[in-house]
């Protein structure tokens, strides 16, 4: 049942769509499209169509106009190559989340209720004109009272409620494609959703993007290649964060970075090293590296900030993922076909020889191209469309992978355009899965395990005299579970309920 507060959004939003010349998308639901013929008879839509702007820029225009959270959703949206087409994707990419600041003396309130404190017994100085404003927060500088220079984040008043108001309208959305779309099964609209709304109300949590601060700066603590601020714990609240203050030059003002004497081949290559080294080496990986977020010290140090979207893959994903790429590098295809399904990204039932053929078929052109213009981006990418034909599922953990791999190659060609991924990246790939196959995984493995083994050796005699036991008596039993057993099973019930 739609709320009314939803329903005047939905009205709303109708309404934008067509200010923006999206007749079309609303015409295309399941109850008007039996009447959509009737548009195709004005003529005023043949003389409007004439002097709107293309399609996708009419998609970008009409979710800027609808505000934050549809631009938040449209940014994450342009990471998924594999439900939009790439003119799409392309122009949602250029979203912009930048909105107009809230009063600073609002931002002090919250910040004094969060305290209970007048902010001057906290802080030393609050600058109430904010230094960033985003969809979510905005930033201030502050300084405490020892003297440090710090930044203070805080949620913008009100705005879990207009989030969960329009996430709300997202999955009525979502429910309507996934019942209508004939690719709704598939792709799945009510899971990226879901994705979408966990992601967001993430952000919400300014204590969670604390910990994932925490846990990043301890990754490289001491490290010549990148800073993470620390946090200030004893300040830092749901809604109110402090971290230290950093300086640095913004990593898309390339002359700037010119002028202090910075290598452009040197910190493009270390770019890719820290992306790899988070992916393989932590396990845990800054998954909103876009340049607003990343800055250069004099010495050509990175240093990040804005730690609210984090990804991490299984141990399992990760080995799949490397393999993936040295076998595309080594134009094993047969590889790449077996790895997917072993993997199950896609089914099992497919043929591998089938599959082989279609990557072969989008991977052979790329290799036309030099080893520096070849994107990992854009080989995923191009995977995950040829896969798609097979009923590959989207995997969550990968899309995050994916985008901040896009951000990291756009940046590093950015900074130096002769970047040769490859070189950089392959050594790492080959060294990491030595790591975890040769004698040396073995053992960390076995030391992992054994205090778990020590606990249940003991017990290991016991159960083995009553294995034997029950067998020797007639007693033991082989319990065997099928989902295609179960399958049958449940098919043959209907079939007796439908005689």
């Amino acid at each position: 049942m739609i709320r009314p507060s939803e329903a005047l959004r939905l009205i709303h939003i109708n309404w934008v769509l067509v200010r923006h010349g999206l007749d079309e998308v609303i015409l295309a639901t399941h109850l008007l499209r039996p009447v959509r013929f009737l548009l195709y008879l004005s003529p005023g839509y043949w003389l409007r169509r004439n002097t709107l702007p293309p399609f996708p820029v009419r998609i970008r225009l009409a979710l800027e106009e609808l505000g934050p959270i549809f631009v938040k959703f449209g940014q994450i949206l342009s990471t998924r190559r594999d439900l939009l087409p790439g003119d799409i994707a392309d122009e949602l990419a250029r979203l912009q989340d930048a909105v107009p600041p809230f009063p600073g003396t609002q931002a002090r309130r919250i910040i004094e209720r969060a305290y209970g404190h007048p902010i001057e017994e906290v802080l030393d100085a609050f600058d109430e004109t904010p230094m960033a404003s985003a969809s979510i927060a905005q930033v201030h500088a502050a300084s405490l009272k020892s003297g440090e220079q710090v930044v203070v984040k805080v949620l913008r008043p009100d705005i879990e409620r207009v989030i969960r108001r329009d996430v709300g309208l997202l999955y009525i959305i979502a429910r309507l494609a996934n019942r209508y779309w004939k690719d709704g099964r598939r792709l799945r609209p009510l899971d990226v959703v879901r994705d979408y709304e966990k992601t967001i109300l993430d952000e919400l949590d300014l204590q969670r993007e604390a910990a994932n601060a925490a846990q990043l700066r301890r990754n490289w603590e001491g490290s010549p290649l990148l800073f993470v601020p620390e946090v200030h714990w004893e300040l830092t609240r749901k809604n109110v964060l402090v971290l230290e203050r950093i300086h640095g030059t913004p990593v898309s003002d390339v002359a700037a970075l010119r002028a202090q004497g910075v290598s452009m081949k040197q910190l493009g290559e270390q770019g890719v090293e820290i992306f790899f080294t988070q992916v393989f080496r932590d396990n845990f990986f800054h998954a909103d590296m876009h340049p607003g977020n990343i800055f250069v010290e004099p010495g050509g140090r990175y240093i990040a900030v804005d730690f609210g979207i984090v990804g991490s893959l299984t141990t399992e994903d990760q080995r799949y993922l490397a393999e993936n790429l040295l076998a595309f590098f080594n134009r094993d295809y047969h590889r790449v076909a077996e790895l997917h399904v072993e993997s199950g990204w896609v089914p099992h039932t497919t043929r591998v020889d089938e599959f082989e053929a279609s990557i072969r078929s989008v991977c052979e052109p790329i290799f036309n191209k030099p080893l520096s213009e070849i994107s990992f981006g854009h080989f995923l990418l191009n995977l995950f469309q040829t896969a798609r034909r097979f009923d590959m599922e989207i995997q969550p953990q990968l899309v995050l992978l994916q985008k901040t791999l896009l951000y990291i190659e756009g940046l590093g060609r950015q900074l130096y355009p002769e970047l040769d991924l490859w070189t950089t990246a392959k050594p790492f790939m080959e060294r990491w899965m030595k790591e975890q196959v040769g004698p040396g995984a073995f053992a960390r493995k076995l030391r992992k395990n054994l205090p778990l083994m020590s606990e249940h050796a003991a017990d290991m005699p016991l159960l083995l005299h009553k294995v034997l036991d029950d067998a020797a008596h007639g007693r033991l039993e082989l319990r065997w579970r099928s989902d295609e057993l179960r399958q049958l099973h449940q098919g043959l019930r209907q079939g007796q309920r439908q005689i």
